[in-house]
């Protein structure tokens, strides 16, 4: 969804099996080797960030990610392979039964950008579905909805209440009040 691609297939390749390693040290309490950046591609040391999904069976099993930058690309996917199979809220730990019919997608963001709108109606004229990302904040509490959640949610007033929900408020809280709004994009594979 990102208009070029910035991962080659090489790093592609390379991330899905880092975080497929990374899942099975965990469960099998071995210690993940220690990462040669000297033999890793420019855009894999540079700082991203990343939302590592798992589903088992074609169904969600974890989604963890991070939306600004702060670590290396390779250590940011580690880290929420680690988090999505292990410490997301919504599910119980993968277990080792469940390695063999787990599938990772990564989707790489581009830094999330403020989006100016008005109004509720503007708001919807200016998302664009099926490309945009969207964070939603009110104050402390936010919520995100990577742009594969369009496939999902085709309609962009209930992707916004789904959205305002995620973040623990009522669905029609981005009609009733002007909330912050940022957008990106992201480059997404899977194995």
């Amino acid at each position: 969804m990102v208009p070029e691609q910035y991962i080659s297939a090489a790093d592609r390749a390379y991330l899905l099996s880092l975080a497929r390693q990374t899942i099975e040290n965990h469960l099998k309490g071995t210690k993940n080797a220690k990462l040669d950046y000297q033999m890793l591609s420019p855009q894999l040391v540079e700082k991203g960030a990343s939302f590592v999904t798992l589903t088992y069976r074609g169904y969600l099993r974890g989604c963890i990610g991070s939306l600004e930058p702060t670590q290396s690309l390779v250590e940011d996917v580690r880290e929420h392979a680690i988090d999505a199979a292990f410490n997301d809220y919504r599910f119980p730990p993968v277990q080792m039964k469940e390695l063999n019919d787990l599938s990772i997608e990564i989707s790489y963001l581009t830094v999330p950008v403020l989006l100016d709108y008005s109004d509720a109606e503007d708001l919807l004229n200016k998302i664009r579905p099926n490309i945009d990302g969207v964070v939603i904040r009110d104050g402390m509490r936010r919520a995100t909805f990577l742009p594969q959640v369009w496939e999902k949610i085709s309609d962009p007033e209930e992707f916004f209440e789904q959205l305002c929900m995620k973040m623990g408020a009522s669905p029609d809280l981005w009609r009733r009040k002007k909330l912050e709004v940022l957008t990106y994009q992201v480059e997404e594979f899977h194995e």
